[in-house]
């Protein structure tokens, strides 16, 4: 007993917010074998490994997303195990040596916490917010910025009726059976879900845009739950977009809704991957994203931990060499 690779050793938990621009990835989760598509969790854990974890690290992230789906801040839980006598790493430093070993550019860590030990980064997220980005006036996609093609969807259309949108979103909110906005393969039990928050907005505009181009105009959707079905927020945004256009009539989204039917010609309808952004993921106790400095130096010991997280020098002593290479 005890002599197993791992005896002595100190295990910590991490949660972690990192964001990506998702053109390049087959999403956010991993893709194993030899398929030639990559998710941004492949390169995460590739940088994982400059750690010199006893054990391979392995993150569990709070929620997929679909390839082209992007985050500006999204969250996993993982665990580094160092080994035996070595202190484990301060969440400062933890977030300094991913990015220094990240291969892709589109991938950045933004801040991590110490967390116990039975954390779950999906189970314990309370609040998870997305954003939708909408352009309006771009008769042709070459009419729009090259800045911006990847990052909203371009509607021909010059008008949206927003207030029918606002009345629309409306029936959405409250605890609903949210079958009719669930796409096949949601790996979901219950299709029940309660959605806090629906808003369509003005953007004040890209900043990409050109004084000649003012024809374009920027929209905003934000859906705001604990969680949510397979391109739930994708399905909303095409029944919005159509109300906007005229399509469709504010109650008519109400009647969809009850129809629990996913596939009726309206509802069937999926907003492009592109515009879409993971906007946030919020945990009880732990505030938002920035939080508070001091926060995630109290989170970087467990309760009676007399450990001290390691230091900078520390870490770039295990990682020195060259740099390494939902549901939405």
């Amino acid at each position: 007993m005890g002599s197993g690779p791992a005896a002595g050793s100190v295990r910590a938990r991490y949660l972690v917010y990192f964001q990506y621009l998702g053109t390049d990835f087959n999403g956010v989760a991993a893709v194993r074998g030899a398929q030639r598509a990559v998710g941004v969790q492949n390169y995460l854990e590739e940088a994982a490994e400059r750690l010199k974890s006893v054990v391979p690290v392995k993150f569990v992230i709070s929620s997929r997303t679909d390839a082209g789906v992007h985050a500006l801040s999204n969250a996993a839980h993982l665990d580094v195990q160092r080994r035996s006598g070595q202190p484990p790493f301060s969440p400062e430093v933890l977030t300094q040596a991913l990015n220094t070993h990240l291969k892709h550019p589109a991938i950045r860590v933004l801040q991590a916490f110490r967390v116990h030990s039975n954390f779950h980064a999906r189970y314990a997220a309370t609040s998870r917010t997305y954003l939708y980005r909408l352009a309006t006036g771009c008769p042709r996609p070459d009419q729009l910025s090259v800045f911006e093609r990847s990052r909203c969807w371009a509607l021909r259309a010059d008008y949206l009726d927003v207030a029918a949108m606002q009345e629309a979103a409306q029936h959405l909110l409250g605890t609903h059976d949210f079958s009719a906005f669930q796409s096949a393969g949601s790996p979901s039990t219950s299709s029940v879900r309660t959605l806090r928050r629906a808003l369509v907005s003005p953007e004040p505009g890209s900043p990409f845009v050109l004084p000649q181009e003012s024809r374009l105009r920027f929209w905003a959707l934000e859906f705001e739950s604990q969680s949510f079905l397979y391109r739930q927020v994708r399905r909303m945004t095409a029944i919005l977009v159509a109300v906007g256009l005229g399509a469709l009539t504010p109650s008519a989204v109400k009647v969809i809704l009850e129809s629990r039917d996913p596939l009726g010609r309206p509802q069937t309808r999926v907003a492009p991957a592109c515009g879409l952004f993971l906007k946030s993921v919020l945990y009880a106790g732990l505030g938002d994203l920035a939080g508070n400095p001091a926060c995630a130096q109290q989170e970087s010991q467990h309760p009676g931990s007399r450990e001290t997280p390691g230091q900078p020098e520390d870490l770039m002593r295990e990682t020195s060499g060259p740099k390494a290479g939902g549901l939405e």
